[in-house]
């Protein structure tokens, strides 16, 4: 199901074509990527924004989106997809950036299929979102909302976007058995050399984790991604955090922004930051 918001005239002229090489092996660091100054200043502006959440733009620091969003090659012109955007963190950015010349999906989950225990967070997420689409139709207008049962999702036409990204979900994928289905879906939706981004909670290296703790292994979320047909392009340390040692009492949840043992040790918690966060970047091969 896709809604609509009403378009109303955009505040904030945004330029299209970016010049940003897709060029590096799986293994090597990841590459830098040169946009042109018009779009840089463009990327600049969005995240910029006054009407952003003071909240979140105080997490600048730890999600680096200018340096992330470039790393996946986004561009003023392109249609993207992000897979539930929660509160609507990187809408803030995304949404106007695309709002001119590309095109911004929000991807979010049917409470409907979800199960019961998850039902009532499903819905608030929901509601948030949508609710800050609606207090600002002049940035959120163009944005399209499309549901899907998380089970047998369906993101949108095949081959019709240019990029998807999905941030901190791919273990909410796995602790519901999930994830071969999403990224299927994901390959489906994207265009012959369109672009997969995916940052999450990083797992030391070793076996395959069950998400329970939040944190995965960078090989499964790769192995994965190759089942579905991917091809690793390029990994980063954009949003790496070699304080977080990944065994905390409360799993991720026990570190910012959830600090899930309230006041116990939360300067302690604050000082560590948020969590080690593998940033990958995957394409879907043309041939």
């Amino acid at each position: 199901m896709t809604r609509h918001c009403l378009p109303l005239t955009l505040a904030l002229a945004l330029c299209a074509g970016w010049i940003a090489p897709m060029c590096a092996a799986a293994a090597d660091p990841a590459p830098v990527v040169l946009p042109s100054s018009a779009d840089s200043a463009a990327l600049d502006a969005a995240i910029a924004g006054s009407w952003r959440n003071p909240n979140n733009t105080a997490r600048d620091k730890y999600r680096h989106p200018k340096e992330t969003l470039q790393f996946f090659g986004v561009r003023p012109n392109l249609s993207v997809i992000e897979i539930t955007p929660g509160a609507g963190w990187y809408t803030e950015i995304l949404a106007p950036l695309l709002r001119d010349h590309g095109h911004y999906f929000g991807i979010i989950e049917d409470p409907d299929s979800v199960k019961p225990s998850a039902r009532s967070e499903t819905d608030d997420l929901n509601n948030q979102y949508e609710a800050k689409l609606a207090m600002r139709p002049d940035l959120y207008a163009l944005t399209q909302v499309r549901t899907i049962d998380p089970a047998a999702p369906v993101l949108g036409p095949t081959a019709s976007a240019d990029a998807v990204l999905t941030f901190r979900n791919v273990h909410n994928w796995v602790m519901g058995n999930r994830q071969a289905a999403m990224f299927k879906a994901i390959y489906t939706v994207l265009k012959p050399g369109g672009i997969l981004g995916v940052c999450d909670h990083r797992a030391n290296p070793g076996p395959a984790t069950d998400g329970m703790h939040g944190y995965l292994t960078e090989q499964q979320v790769i192995d994965y991604a190759t089942a579905a047909g991917f091809k690793l392009e390029a990994r980063s340390e954009i949003n790496a955090n070699p304080k977080d040692t990944k065994d905390w009492p409360k799993g991720v949840w026990t570190l910012p922004p959830t600090l899930a043992l309230g006041a116990a040790d939360k300067a302690k918690y604050l000082a560590i930051g948020e969590s080690d966060r593998m940033t990958l970047r995957f394409v879907k091969p043309k041939n």
